[in-house]
């Protein structure tokens, strides 16, 4: 695949992730602040290599009439076919997963250790955890008797949808019955290795771990992105500041965010961006206000929810973070799915 292919996909792959993300996030009502926590079992199984972790509480989400439509909006048509699958051996996605917590592992990188850390990534693989209330035995009845494609892995099958051979092909697998993982063949090895101790999980990623576990808890959904992913989404969130002479190095600088949401006299969406010093934090604060400014111009007439929200941004540098906070009504939500604003595909 060409390199501008990859990034392309790339770039969109992160786009989908973090408006989901966003929008989760700025929709939620006060007395869905205290969101559960995501527990150390379950977060101590992922890989520590990851480029982003999210999760959401698919219970709390669900309980928003715009919910299902922007789902349906949203989700790739590969993840919907995916849940159709589960579907069909009696998993209801829709009722009995609870929590979802995901992660983005870059693929592809440098052998150099440091140039792995720093390079934008040209490719990703997912690998998630859902919880719920399963039926293994049933479902995994289900499977073989429709003869899928299935990979042993120590005490556990892992079953392929799709040929189960292609290196992007899915594969899903219950670790009891109340926990189920999914993603790429070699990231759920990788899990499943972690989870005996034969591998390093995310606890030992020194740069993203704190800001999770600071994360955890916060809100229906929040997430934490890597210093390569972090440059990606903001040039997806703001992209007419590379417009800017001095935007690139100070995007090349950023090394982290974290995306929650605050309650400060309303529910807000909460971005810290962790920049490379309080200098770099003051200066992309003016460029991204005045992006922003120019964005909100550019979508006034065609898009004017979206002008709203930008209108209700706020930007402010405090050492080295520089955070971003937005507001959105319930009623802004449904006119930005009316206008397909979230319909991204591949």
């Amino acid at each position: 695949m060409k390199p501008s292919m990859t990034n392309r996909i790339a770039s969109k792959t992160m786009r989908r992730i973090l408006v989901t993300t966003i929008v989760l996030t700025i929709c939620a009502w006060p007395s869905m602040l205290h969101a559960n926590s995501l527990s150390s079992d379950v977060l101590s199984m992922f890989p520590k290599d990851v480029g982003e972790f999210a999760y959401a509480d698919l219970r709390a989400a669900r309980a928003f009439s715009w919910f299902p439509q922007l789902k349906e909006q949203m989700l790739p048509a590969r993840f919907r076919q995916f849940e159709t699958f589960l579907a069909s051996a009696g998993i209801d996605p829709n009722s009995q997963v609870e929590e979802l917590a995901w992660a983005l592992v870059p693929s592809a990188m440098p052998a150099n250790s440091l140039a792995a850390k720093n390079a934008v990534p040209q490719s990703d693989e997912v690998v998630g955890v859902a919880l719920g209330a399963f039926q293994p035995d049933t479902a995994e009845a289900y499977f073989k008797a429709q003869k899928l494609p299935v990979v042993k892995v120590r005490n556990y099958s892992l079953y392929g949808f799709g040929s189960g051979s292609g290196p992007g092909d899915l594969f899903f697998l219950f670790l009891d019955s109340n926990t189920a993982a999914f993603g790429q063949r070699q990231e759920l090895e990788h899990l499943i290795a972690v989870r005996y101790g034969e591998e390093q999980g995310i606890l030992s990623n020194e740069d993203l771990y704190p800001l999770i576990t600071s994360a955890n808890g916060s809100g229906i959904v929040w997430a934490v992105l890597s210093a390569p992913y972090t440059r990606l989404a903001m040039q997806q969130l703001a992209p007419e500041t590379t417009q800017f002479p001095a935007a690139q190095q100070l995007v090349s600088g950023l090394r982290a965010m974290t995306i929650q949401i605050v309650s400060s006299g309303g529910i807000e969406a909460h971005f810290e961006a962790v920049c490379a010093s309080p200098d770099a934090a003051n200066t992309f604060a003016a460029l991204l206000s005045a992006g922003l400014m120019y964005q909100r111009y550019q979508i006034a007439n065609s898009n004017p929810d979206l002008a709203t929200l930008l209108d209700s941004a706020t930007i402010l540098p405090s050492g080295d973070r520089l955070d971003v906070r937005l507001k959105l009504t319930d009623d802004q939500v449904m006119g930005l799915i009316r206008r397909n604003t979230f319909a991204i595909t591949l």
